[in-house]
């Protein structure tokens, strides 16, 4: 697919230990031709963790994109009546974010920035991340999974015998998944067997 001319929304909340994981997929957008908008959850804007610094974080996706980090509901709102972007990604998609979404809740520029794509009726592709995936939150992944204009990235168990209600996207087809969305496609298979991608 050619990228040149596409604006891509790349959305990331909180599920730090991904940040390292999807950096490589933001630069295959911007290597592509794509032009990359970052959106960044509070979390990622002002947490510090084991997984690195939020300030080297935002560098590191500031350099990669060329652009400013969208970073307030304010910024974000103007993506709707604008319609700038022609797919956003969320990836990592937390949990907090999956439920968020699905109960209609914009608390974050994430959430804003997800509300004004499907406003204009575009693709939102959700990279899920989350511990609560086959708990609580299933109902929620259920409901966006049946929502218009929504696509998941394929996903699977992380864990299953460590943390048997996790589920992580398969972060490698987030590009692939983007393709098929602007298609108005789904990406398959869905479910993969996520818990095997490091042992092949």
């Amino acid at each position: 697919m050619n990228w040149k001319g596409i604006t891509v929304g790349y959305a990331l909340t909180g599920s730090h230990c991904t940040f390292e994981e999807v950096m490589p997929q933001i630069k295959r957008f911007v290597d592509a031709g794509a032009n990359v908008i970052p959106i960044a959850s509070y979390s990622m804007m002002s947490t510090d963790t084991r997984f690195g610094k939020s300030e080297d974080w935002q560098k590191q996706l500031k350099e990669i994109t060329g652009n400013d980090i969208i970073a307030s509901i304010v910024d974000a709102e103007p993506l709707g009546p604008s319609k700038k972007l022609d797919v956003m990604v969320i990836a990592p998609c937390t949990g907090n974010t999956t439920s968020k979404l699905a109960n209609a809740m914009t608390e974050s520029p994430v959430l804003m920035a997800a509300k004004a794509q499907m406003r204009n009726q575009r693709p939102l592709v959700l990279a899920i991340s989350t511990n609560d995936g086959l708990g609580f939150n299933l109902s929620n992944i259920a409901k966006l999974i049946f929502a218009k204009n929504i696509f998941f990235v394929p996903f699977g168990q992380d864990a299953p015998e460590a943390k048997p209600n996790s589920l992580v996207a398969r972060m490698s087809l987030i590009m692939e998944t983007c393709e098929a969305a602007l298609q108005g496609k789904q990406l398959q298979p869905l479910l993969v067997e996520r818990f095997l991608d490091e042992v092949n």
